[in-house]
């Protein structure tokens, strides 16, 4: 339903139009029953839900309880193969023996136990133990409640999270402005939005639409309930139609992996075929567009049959270019022609004419330039800066911090999160010509930002990443770009893994890789270590037919390592992205805190697992000189194995990235918000409670109780929103 779809993503509980009551006794209950998953209900909707009928409230309750407990994954029983985890998990030989020892003693008459020692030495003697076929190992020994009956209750603490729920619109009001928000993100969007922003497309097809929609994915999802509704699509490219072909067919609009295209009625293949031609008829140098994707224009002409429509030409155009019967030259063809032919003043004229390849290419143009070619590249960004898109400024901007003096490692990213390092080989570029182009940028952006009158910040917000993207970033609670630093503050870090095979026996593992100085491993915790360097290991779980969890605990005034990287293994079935649900995340407790291996109250992240490698990487936490300790994101998967994924094979992968990852400088929200505060003369730091005499611009990772009317927030859900168009 998109009420909880929109209270997941917002936090907000659309505002409801019902018969007045007296619904205060159960807005109380359900306040209370939100602090148990660590949610409050805020005072102004405690006041809306009080004046309302007591059944509509207890509906509404049942609605909000469900959508925050499923965010942060209470909305599953989490067992544990030791029951009593963290305590009385034993040595990891000890417990191994154990289960040989079940698996082949047979208990009776007297002499048993030395008969059975004799064969478990026998059977040990000859290294070929297979501890996934013995019965009482890898499966729970208990029930949940056996489980629940083994802990106290959570003692609470003051460091347990409280994320408070807001009152929003009505649920029009809500379903129209995240309609707006998504379709007009200026950063792609990951899976689960892309998704969302389909449903609430098809609710707003008649609605307002936003001024622009700069994501070309988000573009083909709207396109998709733009043509199921006859309405006129947005189609400007010939990859639009591309892209449109596969939302129709739920393949991938981002073109990354195929898709099997459907057959379409001939009304629909019409249609597509007819905004094709258009988009060729006025722009013929489009159809070289098709050459980049031949494979799956003619698999799409396979379906579309372009040869029965001879009214449009043009169209026919395009799937000649795909099978190489036409030859129209793109303009990235005769940029490579003139960089192959050392004329890099050409190069520059061909892409000054579009504006955000030459963005994207000033790193070669600069490299590759002589110092005039330099002036002439700087002048050429300086005249056509104003046709690029903020999100593309940006990302130069960040690029450039690393280019004087670049790292040992880069490390690439694709569209599914799957990441790998190699050296960095490229000469650094002279700085005066960095100072230089950066000039440029900081203008520009500082020119685009809005410029409002007072600006409230919320520090914790400055050491997040610009989000530039959403594509990679999965979905989730506390979820933020990839590079921000998040403090952690708790002696007790608990990480947890969840997943659910979907058709075969699936094993998922968590492990623990302990880093020096230097970045040398120094140690591991995991299934086959499961007590090491102040960590423990919750049990390893082979079978998730109704669901699994692994949990490793580390006290942190134990752990001498200065970087911890938590991964989770394929370790043999599906992978991430087959398996019906898997998540990851961490926990923070006090020393004194008891309570189940999984209490919702302590949740701090939970993300998603859905990448298409085998070794999920989400981040890597670091201790500094103080030790004191934060969150570094990095939402990466490594290609892996098709089988027995361990922490001990990819010590050196997952190594890489972690230190590339660290190494690397991100462009900071500080950055933007140091141009905001240019902007509006000042910036006033958020303090919980502080009291604040008319409307602000506040820019956090949660909206605070009490704004001012008429405030605008930008809270984690929003930030995307503060890059310019």
């Amino acid at each position: 339903m998109l009420d909880i779809r929109i209270i997941q993503k917002t936090l907000r509980v659309p505002e409801t139009a019902a018969p007045e009551g007296d619904g205060r006794a159960v807005a109380r209950q359900l306040d209370a029953a939100l602090l148990n998953a660590g949610f409050k209900a805020s005072g102004e909707l405690l006041d809306h839900l009080s004046r309302l009928d007591a059944g509509v409230v207890m509906d509404t309750g049942v609605r909000v309880l469900a959508a925050v407990r499923e965010i942060v994954g209470d909305h599953l029983q989490h067992n544990v193969y030791f029951r009593d985890f963290p305590a009385n998990v034993p040595d990891t030989v000890e417990f191994w023996v154990r289960c040989l020892r079940e698996a082949i003693v047979r208990s009776g008459g007297p002499g048993d136990e030395a008969h059975g020692d004799a064969v478990l030495r026998a059977v040990l003697s000859t290294g070929q133990v297979n501890l996934l076929a013995l019965p009482s190992y890898g499966r729970y020994q208990h029930t949940y409640a056996e489980l629940l009956a083994a802990h106290d209750e959570l003692i609470p603490s003051v460091k347990d999270r409280l994320t408070v729920i807001h009152l929003g619109r009505p649920l029009s009001e809500e379903i129209r402005h995240l309609y707006l928000s998504l379709a007009g993100s200026p950063a792609p969007l990951g899976d689960a939005d892309l998704a969302l922003l389909g449903e609430l497309a098809t609710e707003c097809v008649d609605g307002e639409q936003p001024a622009t929609i700069p994501s070309r994915e988000n573009r083909a999802v709207i396109n998709r309930a733009r043509l199921l509704a006859d309405r006129l699509l947005l189609v400007d490219t010939v990859t639009d139609v591309l892209r449109l072909a596969c939302a129709l067919s739920d393949g991938d609009v981002s073109l990354t992996t195929p898709t099997r295209f459907r057959s379409f009625p001939r009304a629909r293949r019409r249609t597509l075929l007819t905004a094709l031609d258009a988009v060729v008829c006025d722009a013929p140098a489009k159809a070289a567009d098709a050459a980049r994707h031949r494979e799956m224009w003619k698999r799409l002409g396979e379906r579309l049959h372009p040869h029965e429509y001879p009214h449009l030409p043009h169209a026919l155009d395009v799937f000649a270019v795909a099978h190489g019967d036409k030859t129209v030259r793109s303009l990235a063809a005769r940029v490579e022609l003139a960089f192959s032919g050392g004329q890099v003043s050409d190069a520059v004229s061909l892409l000054a004419t579009a504006p955000g390849m030459l963005f994207r290419s000033l790193d070669r143009v600069l490299r590759a330039a002589t110092p005039d070619e330099v002036d002439r590249t700087l002048g050429a960004a300086r005249e056509v800066i104003g046709r690029v898109s903020g999100r593309v400024i940006l990302g130069v901007r960040e690029h450039l911090a690393d280019r004087t003096t670049p790292d040992a490692w880069r490390i690439f990213v694709n569209r599914e999160a799957r990441a790998w390092a190699r050296v960095d080989d490229r000469p650094p570029l002279a700085e005066p010509v960095v100072r230089r182009l950066t000039e440029i940028l900081d203008a520009e952006l500082a020119r685009r930002l809005p410029s409002w009158d007072r600006v409230v910040v919320d520090p914790a917000v400055l050491d997040l990443t610009v989000p530039l993207t959403g594509r990679t970033a999965p979905n989730g609670f506390g979820v933020v770009p990839r590079g921000s630093v998040v403090p952690v503050d708790g002696e007790a870090l608990r990480f947890f893994v969840y997943w659910r095979q979907a058709h075969e026996s699936t094993d998922f593992d968590l492990s623990v890789l302990l880093l020096d100085d230097e970045f040398v491993p120094t140690g591991h915790v995991s299934w086959t270590n499961l007590q090491a360097y102040g960590g423990v290991h919750s049990g390893d779980i082979t079978d998730a037919e109704t669901g699994a969890s692994e949990f490793i605990d580390l006290d942190l005034g134990r752990v001498r390592a200065r970087y911890v990287l938590p991964q989770v293994h394929v370790y043999s079935g599906e992978g991430f992205g087959k398996v019906a649900e898997s998540f990851f995340g961490f926990m923070l407790r006090g020393p004194d805190q008891a309570g189940r291996p999984f209490e919702p109250r302590t949740v701090r992240m939970k993300s998603d697992l859905r990448g298409s490698g085998r070794v999920a990487l989400p981040a890597v936490f670091a201790r500094d000189d103080d030790g004191r300790w934060s969150a570094h994101w990095m939402h990466l998967y490594l290609r892996g194995t098709d089988w027995a994924n361990r922490v001990e094979t990819n010590r050196v992968s997952t190594t890489l990235l972690a230190r590339g990852v660290l190494e690397r400088r991100y462009l900071p929200m500080s950055y933007l918000v140091d141009l905001l505060a240019a902007k509006a003369g000042a910036t006033t730091p958020y303090e919980a409670g502080m009291e604040l005499d008319g409307p602000v611009a506040f820019i956090g990772l949660e909206r605070p109780e009490g704004l001012p009317a008429g405030s605008e927030v930008y809270a984690l859900d929003r930030l995307n929103e503060l890059i310019p168009e």
